[in-house]
């Protein structure tokens, strides 16, 4: 893969009632989880971010993980992967 591929799994709850955003200044893509899950057996390495509040987390997140509340990403920007896969749920 070039570069960074940036693959953005979201559930309809999460942000059904979210207003519309301005369209990202680079590419994005939107996966099931079962996507998600064939790309880590075939061994990708991504770097999978959870969202949602710490509690959320805490209770059900995707193994291997990291929490990083959608309040913050910007401010944690330099810590995701720019040439791994990087999913955001």
């Amino acid at each position: 893969m070039r570069g960074a591929l940036i693959v953005v799994v979201t559930a309809g709850v999460l942000f059904a009632s979210a207003a519309p955003a301005a369209p990202p200044e680079y590419p994005v893509s939107f996966i099931k989880v079962d996507e998600l899950k064939r790309f880590l057996d075939r061994g990708t390495r991504a770097d999978i971010i959870d969202v949602r509040h710490w509690e959320q987390y805490a209770e059900s997140h995707i193994r291997g993980a990291r929490s990083m509340p959608l309040r913050v990403v910007a401010d944690r920007a330099p810590e995701i992967s720019k040439t791994d896969l990087v999913v955001f749920y």
